[in-house]
């Protein structure tokens, strides 16, 4: 029988590739240097080949490191995922939780939903992470995260989805607008208007543009924002329309603006343009059931009055 190395030393060799130096990789495994150092000369003699040249000035991997190195990445996520699959057989959404969620639903959505599941399990450790889409489904495929709250469709990444409930774009201007005169806003209406757009990265953007089969580049005027907030602000400025989603809306983004909206005209359709929120998790996680039961309380959550789900406490 092969004398395998344990889960501790692939440990120390991961985070001295993600790191690159001795003493902090020691530190993010909670462990001396020396101890750290010695785990990873033991790995070696265990394999009988060098995995780590070792310099003054920097940590380099060797050829072999590297491969094993990312191999061992995936070791330690599926003895992880093991471990969590165990925990939820006795008790669903107990222990921790990592997940990454977009800026463009984070703020709108969680302060809403976030008491009713703490109420509902009370033993989850939800830790979130808020970043753009992209990068976030890097840290999701690298371990770093579990589960993603995101817009959908995304293309990128072996990626499982379930979709929960459509956000509805409308129309926000200023109420002096010529708009405002109308029920609703055409799509014909925004071909031409100086339509304001959050900047490139942000999928909100480019599902507000395909939703409402807009060109990519529609006229802009030069301004771009980096949130909604400003976006509303660049509006109630009086630079232009914008799209929000109506998550935003039902938080009170334009709570103290002179910004008003109309929703935007079926034309033929059955439902009105709209994005996808939802779930996403790596393909093949033994975690996909836990998943799915925290979308279902996610959406349960969101039904409940807003009053309620916000003035009761966990």
């Amino acid at each position: 029988m092969l004398n395998l190395p344990t889960l501790r030393q692939w440990r120390y060799l991961v985070a001295l590739a993600e790191i690159r130096h001795f003493g902090k990789a020691a530190e993010a495994c909670f462990v001396t240097q020396s101890t750290l150092s010695a785990g990873i000369q033991e790995l070696e003699t265990q394999l009988g080949a060098a995995l780590v040249d070792r310099t003054k000035r920097k940590v380099v991997l060797t050829p072999l490191g590297e491969e094993l190195a990312g191999r061992a990445r995936e070791l330690l996520r599926e003895a992880e995922e093991m471990v969590l699959l165990a925990r939820a057989a006795a008790a669903p959404l107990s222990g921790p939780l990592r997940l990454g969620v977009i800026p463009t639903i984070s703020p709108f959505l969680l302060p809403r939903v976030l008491p009713a599941l703490r109420r509902r399990f009370p033993d989850l450790r939800l830790f979130l992470r808020e970043d753009l889409t992209a990068r976030l489904v890097d840290q999701l495929q690298a371990g770093k995260l579990d589960l993603l709250l995101i817009a959908l469709p995304y293309e990128g990444g072996a990626l499982d989805t379930l979709e929960l409930f459509d956000d509805e774009f409308m129309v926000a201007c200023r109420s002096d607008h010529v708009l405002t005169k109308r029920q609703s806003v055409k799509l014909d209406d925004l071909a031409d208007a100086p339509l304001l757009l959050l900047e490139d990265g942000h999928c909100l953007r480019d599902h507000a543009l395909a939703a409402c089969r807009l060109p990519p580049s529609p006229r802009r005027d030069g301004f771009a924002a980096t949130s909604l907030h400003t976006l509303v602000q660049m509006v109630d400025s009086g630079l232009g329309v914008t799209l929000l989603p109506r998550l935003a809306l039902d938080a009170g983004i334009l709570r103290g603006t002179e910004v008003t909206t109309r929703p935007l005209a079926n034309e033929g359709k059955a439902k009105a343009p709209a994005r996808h929120i939802g779930l996403a998790w790596r393909r093949g996680t033994q975690r996909a059931k836990e998943f799915t039961l925290f979308g279902e309380a996610l959406v349960a959550a969101l039904k409940q009055p807003v009053s309620e789900s916000q003035s009761k406490t966990a």
